[in-house]
């Protein structure tokens, strides 16, 4: 058993290290061959190193990258664990490497709007990637983490607001044009991150109110033996005054039109409505359907 155990570790450190590996690829195309050649940043502590590279020329940009996270990286160490350090430091690591060979090549192209849109779209695939394997590239992200559970400010807030004075740099070092394209590219790079993290997982809670008695019986049983936990909830229908129970369940996007199905093919004017959720703790969720 304890053979298996270290068996299956090492199986799911491999697949990690090749997500990072493959985000970092990803991620250093997005930069070097659409953001950085036409001086559009990203924000964060990416967008520092873009504009120190663009200072220092000789010194490449995986470098900044690595030096500006040293001071985040021990924060969070103290704040977030040993294992996002080290997913984190990997990532850079294989940022640095997949940067140095991309460089190499031509840009893809001289329209700075472009490269905004689909160097953002590359550049978030690969940032999404290494954020689902546990790492990050970008320390300002852990900054707002912490500072969500200490102040009132939201962490989009807090990112927002240390991205206001990166990309106020971009404009004095490269021209407000470029400062104006650089934020295309980060809301366009925060979607990408944001479709990658959350992905098909996006979750949506359903309540469903079955006709009659039998119906809402069936519906129940059906829906506890297809899906994870199912809670009834009691309550009354506001003109008829009749009891109703109200059935409960929060499902994933491939599971909702299953749901609907199973539902409808017990009773067809079963009343459904269909809610994302933006956030879920605890409970059983994270189980798989049956």
């Amino acid at each position: 058993m304890k053979f298996f155990r270290t068996k299956k570790n090492l199986r799911n450190f491999s697949i990690q290290i090749i997500q990072l590996f493959i985000g970092a690829l990803i991620a250093s195309a997005g930069l070097e061959l659409f953001l950085i050649p036409n001086k559009v940043i990203d924000g964060g502590v990416v967008g520092l190193s873009i504009m120190a590279n663009f200072l220092v020329p000789h010194i490449p940009f995986g470098i900044f990258l690595a030096v500006l996270n040293i001071p985040f990286l021990y924060i969070a160490y103290k704040h977030m664990g040993k294992k996002f350090v080290i997913s984190t430091i990997i990532a850079i690591i294989m940022l640095n490497i997949c940067s140095g060979y991309v460089e190499h090549f031509q840009r893809v192209t001289n329209d700075p709007f472009l490269a905004a849109i689909f160097g953002g779209i590359i550049d978030g695939i690969g940032v999404g990637l290494i954020m689902r394997a546990g790492g990050s590239l970008d320390g300002t992200e852990i900054v707002a983490i912490i500072a969500d559970k200490k102040t009132p400010f939201s962490i989009g807030e807090v990112v927002m607001f240390i991205n206001l004075f990166i990309l106020s740099g971009a404009g004095i070092l490269f021209g407000w044009d470029k400062a104006m394209y650089s934020l295309v590219a980060y809301f366009v790079i925060a979607r990408m991150i944001d479709i990658v993290t959350k992905g098909l997982d996006e979750s949506y809670a359903v309540m469903i109110v079955a006709q009659d008695e039998n119906h809402e019986l069936l519906v129940i049983d059906e829906l506890s033996k297809q899906f994870r936990g199912v809670t009834v909830l009691h309550g009354q229908g506001g003109f008829s005054k009749l009891e109703k129970q109200v059935i409960y369940c929060v499902v994933n996007r491939l599971e909702v039109s299953k749901l609907k199905d199973v539902v409808q093919s017990i009773d067809q004017k079963a009343f459904i409505t269909i809610n994302p959720v933006h956030d879920l703790v605890g409970g059983r969720f994270t189980g798989r359907s049956h």
